[in-house]
């Protein structure tokens, strides 16, 4: 019976960590709330890596077409000169990508040894906090800015300074490609299709990385739970996926601003009586 609620447990973190990775809410942060009120010890590196690739797996599946395209586009743009213009915006895309994640990446490196201290659910408290305040700022603004569909050099930049503090558990990745792209008055449907195309992207070296990692520490892994775990995740992730992408509108902003701020007040609530 222990270990049947201890499934349960992985499941529902699965089902945390798909849909919080897709809203802009702070997958990270939910994790860690959610392990102190389910009375969960860190799962672990494992398990991290076995959610975030199932996030991953969905994503890809949801934005193959748009991938492929990249994938092709920057070939025939390296190896055929005599198709180049007629692949140039999508080769270009491609590039805004990378440019994207590099703040990101240098900051993972730079903090990675030192993200274990931020997940204390004072710091998650803080985190959410401040992205809820920053999100109901973008809905608050959101008439005062003309939308644009095409996302240019200086859009890419600024979502990727912005996407940069979203290592820090509680600071939503998704969330915080959303402010940059809002103050640069790049409509939501762009930023959530550039955004998660970032997250696809940023997967391929941090999960290489997280593969290494857990076979240098030899962590024991309990292959039901975390199988269960990368199923449910997989699910949601997809499912929100196709959903976020269909039906969210910058005016869902106030609800998500809200929401981070009460969950934000509820973690460090928490963090002095727990």
């Amino acid at each position: 019976m222990t270990q049947f609620i201890e499934y349960i447990k992985y499941m529902i973190l699965g089902l945390v960590q798909g849909i919080t990775e897709i809203l802009p809410i702070s997958s990270s942060g939910h994790l860690v709330l959610f392990q102190h009120l389910l009375d969960v010890q860190e799962p672990g590196l494992t398990f991290e890596m076995f959610t975030n690739m199932a996030s991953f797996i969905a994503l890809v599946l949801l934005f193959y077409k748009d991938i492929w395209t990249l994938i092709k586009s920057f070939f025939i743009f390296l190896f055929k000169p005599q198709q180049r213009d007629q692949v140039k915006d999508d080769f270009m895309y491609l590039i805004k990508l990378v440019i994207a994640i590099i703040p990101i990446g240098i900051a993972g490196l730079l903090f990675k040894d030192y993200m274990g201290e931020f997940k204390t659910l004072l710091s998650v408290g803080i985190a959410l906090f401040l992205t809820g305040g920053l999100l109901i700022g973008i809905y608050l603004t959101r008439e005062l800015r003309t939308s644009h569909e095409e996302v240019t050099f200086k859009d890419a930049i600024t979502m990727g300074f912005t996407q940069m503090f979203a290592i820090f558990p509680g600071i939503s990745r998704s969330g915080s490609t959303i402010i940059g792209g809002r103050i640069q008055s790049l409509s939501l449907k762009s930023i959530l299709k550039f955004s998660f195309l970032c997250y696809i992207i940023i997967s391929v070296p941090t999960s290489a990385l997280s593969i290494y990692e857990v076979i240098k520490l030899g962590e024991t892994i309990n292959w039901l739970g975390y199988l269960l775990a990368f199923g449910v995740t997989f699910m949601a992730t997809y499912f929100t996926g196709k959903l976020v992408m269909k039906k969210l509108k910058v005016d869902h902003m106030i609800y998500f601003g809200i929401y981070c701020v009460f969950i934000g007040v509820t973690a460090f609530v928490l963090h002095f009586i727990i």
